[in-house]
C-alpha cells in the first residue's frame, strides 16, 4: 500500500516545510473496499462492504509494537500481528482494497489505501480474509 491520500500528503509538507504539527490520530483501523479508494477519499467517502458483520479493524493507536520498520533508512512499514476479517451471516462481496482511516464507522480521514496483492477476492459467508504478519506494507516514496 503506497497511496497517501490527500490529506496525509498535505499534512506532511505542512509539518516538515511549513509551521503547522501535525497531531497523530487516536486510533487507526483498516477497512475493506469494494471500489477503490482515490487520493481525496475520506473516512465516510470510503465503499465497504456493508452486513455480514463486516466492520473496520482496530489497529490500536499508532505504536511500534503494531508496525514493524525493516530498517532505520526503508521508507516501508509492515503489520505485525495477523489480521482477520470473517463474514458472518452474510457475503462482503468482492473486496478490491484496504485503507487505513482514523475512526471505527465514517471519520473525516483517509490516511493511506491501496490494492490487494494478487487482484480482488470475494467473500462470502463463512469466507475469512487475512492478513498475515508483513502482508500489509505501507510504503513512502
Amino acid at each position: 500500500m503506497s497511496n497517501f491520500s490527500d490529506y496525509c500528503e498535505v499534512k506532511v509538507i505542512d509539518h516538515i516545510l511549513r509551521s503547522s504539527t501535525f497531531s497523530k490520530p487516536s486510533g487507526i483501523y483498516l477497512a475493506l473496499v469494494t471500489t477503490l479508494a482515490t487520493d481525496s477519499s475520506t473516512g465516510s467517502t470510503l465503499v465497504e462492504p456493508s452486513g455480514g458483520g463486516y466492520a473496520r479493524y482496530s489497529l490500536g493507536a499508532p505504536a511500534d509494537a503494531t508496525w514493524t520498520r525493516g530498517s532505520s533508512t526503508t521508507g516501508v512499514a509492515t503489520n505485525a500481528a495477523s489480521i482477520t476479517f470473517t463474514a458472518s451471516g452474510g457475503n462482503y462481496g468482492t473486496v478490491v482494497g484496504i485503507a487505513l482511516v482514523d475512526a471505527a464507522t465514517n471519520g473525516n480521514v483517509l490516511l493511506y489505501s491501496g490494492t490487494l496483492t494478487g487482484g480482488s477476492k470475494t467473500i462470502n459467508d463463512g469466507d475469512s480474509l487475512v492478513f498475515a504478519i508483513g502482508d500489509i506494507s505501507v510504503t513512502v516514496a
